[in-house]
């Protein structure tokens, strides 16, 4: 059997741990990943150089380059002090520089892909920074991917300026021969949705053939999605794309220990309650397991989410034989 191709789509932490036990799958995987960043490091790199967000993207390389531990730290080592670096990423400067190099974005990703030897293609969902705008539930509309947490309130819906961006043609090309479209986990309304609100990436996904997957989040995110259970997420990318897409949600079902929570609650943080009825109103099967490991922050465990990803995709593929 070929080696399944797998898109997945988001940003954020996440996505990045789910990277790191997929790339050691016999997968090709492409990320299409968002551009809608306009906060800390990126959002100062983008309005200065006027380029696309790179933290996203490089967070994105960082999981998935096959180069010494040490080498990854270094693309994530962070400037501190009152200096001009101050707050910058040194990865977001290496993306920044190779794009002054080459030119373009989109070409910076690929040479910085050919340099750390990462394993599979990562590609931006747009060659050009998009801002994000949300219209919240009493009206108010909020701009900017970093002020919509902040703002507080429920979100009505997300959507971009320009509402017209192209996606990369590499991109379209990737879902359409996908075997499979990972979607999550990350922050619902300013790392998955902002992939699916690029037209043709949407229609391209509602259109394809592949298994389609979504990942659920462990903890709501504060300022956005506040209460949030599982099917409350699938009901908001359903409201926002209009299609039910998902065959597959894979969820965590593991206790979280007293003590984290009370952690996470400081913060605003509370579990995503697992709603077995409202996800299968948007996906056809559901997978729950212990999914959850905790050392500094609560993480998806890459190694058993990877293996419920991979062998969903093995058994869709051996079935459409």
């Amino acid at each position: 059997m070929k080696r399944p191709h797998l898109v997945v789509m988001g940003g954020g932490t996440g996505l990045s741990v789910m990277l790191r036990g997929l790339k050691n799958k016999p997968l090709d995987i492409t990320a299409i990943v968002t551009v809608a960043d306009d906060g800390g490091s990126s959002g100062m790199l983008r309005d200065e150089l006027q380029m696309p967000p790179p933290g996203d993207i490089r967070n994105v390389l960082t999981a998935l380059a096959d180069v010494e531990p040490l080498m990854s730290e270094l693309l994530n080592y962070r400037f501190s002090g009152n200096g001009g670096l101050s707050g910058h990423s040194l990865g977001n400067l290496i993306l920044a520089g190779m794009t002054d190099i080459t030119g373009d974005f989109v070409t910076a990703v690929r040479e910085i892909s050919r340099v750390f030897a990462v394993r599979g293609q990562v590609l931006p969902a747009a060659a050009e920074a998009v801002v994000l705008r949300a219209e919240m539930e009493d009206g108010t509309i909020v701009t900017g991917e970093s002020q919509i947490p902040e703002h507080g309130g429920r979100i009505k819906r997300v959507y971009l300026e320009p509402d017209h961006v192209e996606p990369l043609p590499e991109a379209i090309q990737a879902i359409e021969q996908a075997d499979a479209i990972i979607i999550g986990p990350g922050s619902l309304y300013t790392s998955i949705l902002p992939n699916l609100l690029v037209p043709k990436l949407a229609e391209a996904v509602v259109s394809s053939k592949a298994v389609k997957i979504f990942i659920g989040n462990v903890m709501t995110q504060p300022g956005e999605t506040d209460g949030y259970s599982v099917g409350d997420h699938l009901k908001a990318i359903d409201a926002h794309i209009g299609h039910k897409i998902f065959d597959y949600v894979i969820v965590n079902n593991g206790d979280i220990p007293e003590p984290v929570q009370e952690m996470y609650a400081e913060k605003g943080a509370k579990p995503v309650q697992l709603d077995l009825e409202e996800i299968l109103k948007y996906s056809n099967e559901c997978i729950a397991d212990r999914l959850v490991m905790y050392r500094t922050y609560l993480r998806h465990d890459a190694n058993k989410l990877s293996h419920h990803i991979y062998t969903l995709v093995q058994n869709w593929m051996i079935r459409k034989r």
